[in-house]
């Protein structure tokens, strides 16, 4: 019998043929013994699926969805179809190293109640930094404002070994997610209404609310693009980024908790969106009001994913991660421009 979890490593891929071609053969490359490498297509037009089933017939399984459902609704899809121990949820345009499944594996199997993870992202262009959406694991603050250990804001910083102990973390990375099966099952996966972005975050707080652990790996690298879909200067970002925030928030908080807050980011989100006009981001800062548009529209909607749920009994909540101040003005009234700056007992 293989004692060996079985680990899947689903893409998600939606016209990322380049990115296939480019960073595909280092994932095949893995060295953990007990693998499959998924690639779920979400209706690309660019010849990605008739690409993998030449060239790769044999290494990769191919699940093709009818349409383009976003990174939400398209791993959702694929990932019913795929049974293993551990996922890994893997951006297409993501380089990893040799043995980068090893470390994070053995990390979830010596404890129960870690139901995520994340290795140490780094950026593919400029490979002694961090990349933006990751770093060295996510964290979130009072006001639900997420960032990363080695990553504030618009302040990425060099990799030079500071963030290199493995420990618990708020949210892992959707660019490289580590997360069991019984877990994915269990929190019932993505928010479809997310689409894409904070998604991930969403997922991480559920599990949290749950009780379980998510963690960072520092003795695995990977190496990510970023910006593959949507980049930064595409308003539809910006909106989703808003818009996203605030479903956040008024899924995970307590009702009267979730109100003061979102309350008060609707006040620094009027802010953005000044700063916007002011700037001449006329776009952007329509998005931001459709985004509030749409979060009012939706607000007393019921998400199709429970915030909270239980297997087997109902574990205490665990906010490992949870900074106590507001990022906002420890980063831009305090000048506090790296994580290493936070005063760590201001961390749960």
């Amino acid at each position: 019998m293989n004692t060996v979890p079985k680990v899947a490593v689903v893409i998600l891929n939606w016209n990322g043929l380049h990115h296939l071609q480019k960073f595909l053969p280092s994932v095949l490359a893995s060295t953990y013994p007990n693998l499959q490498v998924v690639v779920g297509d979400n209706a690309s037009t660019d010849g990605s699926v008739a690409f993998l089933k030449g060239r790769y017939a044999n290494e990769v399984t191919v699940i093709e969805n009818k349409e383009n459902y976003g990174f939400t609704g398209g791993y959702n899809r694929v990932m019913a179809q795929v049974e293993a121990d551990i996922y890994i949820l893997l951006n297409s345009d993501v380089e990893v190293t040799p043995g980068w499944i090893e470390p994070v594996v053995q990390m979830m199997q010596a404890d129960e109640l870690i139901a995520a993870a994340a290795p140490k992202i780094k950026a593919y262009r400029k490979k002694d930094h961090f990349e933006h959406a990751g770093a060295a694991g996510g964290f979130i603050d009072k006001l639900g404002y997420p960032f990363c250990r080695g990553r504030l804001f618009y302040e990425v910083e060099e990799d030079k070994g500071q963030y290199d102990t493995s420990g618990e973390i708020f949210w892992a990375s959707g660019a490289a997610l580590f997360i069991t099966g019984r877990h994915w099952k269990m929190s019932g996966g993505f928010d479809e209404r997310f689409f894409a972005h904070m998604e991930e975050i969403d997922l991480c707080w559920r599990l949290k609310n749950m009780g379980y652990k998510v963690m960072y790996c520092a003795a695995s690298t990977v190496y990510h693009v970023g910006g593959g879909t949507l980049n930064a200067e595409d308003p539809f970002k910006t909106y989703l980024n808003f818009r996203n925030n605030l479903f956040l928030l008024k899924k995970n908080l307590p009702a009267a908790r979730a109100a003061w807050v979102i309350s008060i980011r609707f006040g620094l989100d009027l802010i953005a969106l000044l700063r916007f006009m002011g700037e001449g981001k006329r776009k952007d800062a329509w998005a931001v009001s459709r985004a509030h548009q749409n979060f009012v529209r939706k607000v007393f909607q019921r998400s199709p994913v429970a915030a909270r749920q239980a297997l087997g009994g109902q574990l205490p909540p665990n906010m490992k991660g949870l900074y106590k101040k507001s990022i906002v003005s420890q980063f831009f009234i305090k000048k506090k421009h790296r994580f290493s700056d936070l005063d760590p007992a201001d961390l749960e």
